[in-house]
């Protein structure tokens, strides 16, 4: 009761003080906390402000997430080094990769390598220079890591892709080409297995076309 009848008393007091108080439109209220109320925005690369102590720029030397440093050129020197220094982080049997690494060559490298990797992309029936086939001997030879350059920083008439496409998804890239690859070589094996199968039945033909008649010995 008695806890109650403070409260009351505050309370009559409070609305007392707030009749008796003249308000002044244009006098301004004070403040509590101005800092907070007039906070200074900072940019992270701005430089410090002469009034403050706290430096907001990273420091030197430091990486931002998601963008770490490809320590090579877009030269053919540093493109040999790559492919003798970068080995493809993701595991070959990655299923999901294979299904991300196909979307991602017939979006960015379809419309000039065309959808097998021959060179023949629809870019190039518009007068763009034809890139060289992905199944050449010398491109068979390329190490990963050299693809991955190439992805990277381009070479010759081929831009760097490196804004596009991410650095994983460059690595997946390079598995698609390569499952390309393989997939032309079981095909020329197959078509040489069947040209050697056809040219052996035609030679067990005699020339009418009936099958040859068994020797008979006495």
């Amino acid at each position: 009761m008695k806890v109650n009848l403070s409260l009351a008393v505050v309370l009559a007091v409070l609305i007392g003080l707030h009749w008796a108080v003249p308000s002044d439109p244009t006098r301004r209220s004070m403040r509590y906390f101005p800092d907070m109320a007039d906070s200074i925005a900072m940019e992270s690369q701005a430089p410090p402000v002469a009034d403050m102590t706290i430096d907001l720029r990273p420091p030197e030397g430091s990486i931002a997430r998601g963008f770490l440093p490809f320590n090579y050129e877009a030269t053919p020197e540093d493109a040999v080094r790559a492919g003798l220094e970068l080995v493809n982080p993701l595991a070959a049997d990655d299923s999901s990769g294979a299904e991300r690494g196909a979307a991602l060559f017939a979006t960015f490298c379809t419309p000039c390598h065309g959808p097998n990797g021959n060179g023949d992309g629809p870019v190039t029936l518009k007068g763009v220079p034809p890139p060289p086939s992905l199944h050449r001997p010398h491109a068979l030879d390329l190490p990963d890591g050299q693809i991955y350059h190439i992805i990277t920083l381009g070479q010759k008439n081929m831009a760097s892709y490196a804004a596009q496409v991410d650095r994983l998804d460059r690595w997946r890239l390079v598995g698609t080409v390569r499952s390309l690859q393989q997939a032309e070589i079981r095909r020329i094996e197959a078509a040489e297995a069947a040209a050697v199968a056809a040219e052996a039945a035609a030679v067990a033909e005699p020339e009418t076309g009936q099958p040859a008649e068994p020797e008979v010995h006495s």
